[in-house]
């Protein structure tokens, strides 16, 4: 007898896909059975091979160059996909990058290339994606946020994206509850990442004194969260944000 897998008929999109967490979600969001998963990332050599890698074959696993930080980048690649594909069921907004530095050393570059990719992003994707939810009666959103969004030293332009993050999802959820999306958050801690791999050994450290599992997450982790949130096994969890940091944050 066929095992019906949980996500099964779904199209999916991933930003931010070509390596980390982005990559471990989209390879969870494939083994969980949707019919494809498109990876959007900038880097395409990268985002390809972590495609291909995945799925041989490239049916299941679409690679797509796209700035999110572009609104008119995204609206064309999510049009290519609407087209293609007819619809976004899930959509996981994961795309995101640093820039640390002590508030009175901050660059207005600094700032401003945080707030358009980790913050300004979700309204570019979903702003195309958002009708076609309404529309079809149903979507799934989830956003990618950190425990950074309770705040950090030397990261006010990350943490403030973080947190708006956390707001976007709520209201959002609030707004598309009666069209049967739903719309979350996960805040990761410290996940074994490029990112975090570039951290000061006494930075990441002290952040591991204070993690009660006393080590640093995988992506992979992440990634069962994520797929959680995009399947109808979440089917009334909405506007929430599962923190998985290993109990850096208990609140």
């Amino acid at each position: 007898m066929r095992t019906v897998k949980k996500l099964e008929s779904k199209v999916a999109v991933v930003t931010g896909a070509a390596q980390g967490i982005g990559a471990a979600i989209t390879k969870r969001l494939m083994e969980d059975g949707a019919d494809v998963v498109v990876a959007l990332d900038l880097n395409l050599e990268q985002l390809e091979a972590t495609a291909k890698e995945l799925d041989a074959a490239g049916k299941q696993v679409v690679a797509k160059k796209c700035n999110v930080a572009d609104k008119e980048e995204v609206a064309k690649v999510f049009g290519e996909i609407m087209d293609e594909y007819g619809k976004v069921d899930i959509l996981v907004n994961n795309a995101g990058i640093t820039r640390d530095a002590m508030f009175h050393k901050m660059s207005q570059e600094q700032w401003d290339q945080i707030i358009s990719v980790n913050l300004s992003s979700l309204y570019n994707t979903c702003k195309v994606v958002v009708p076609k939810m309404r529309e079809q009666n149903y979507g799934k959103i989830v956003n990618i946020s950190s425990t950074s969004a309770w705040g950090n030293a030397g990261q006010t332009n990350y943490a403030a994206t973080k947190a708006g993050v956390l707001g976007f999802t709520r209201s959002l959820a609030k707004e598309l509850g009666g069209k049967n999306v739903t719309v979350n958050a996960i805040a990761p801690g410290l996940i074994e990442t490029a990112m975090t791999k570039a951290m000061p050994e006494h930075i990441s450290s002290m952040a591991l004194m204070l993690c009660p599992l006393a080590r640093m997450g995988q992506p992979e982790e992440i990634a069962s969260v994520a797929s959680f949130l995009a399947s109808d096994d979440s089917s009334f969890v909405t506007g929430d944000c599962i923190q998985v940091s290993g109990g850096f944050l208990m609140a």
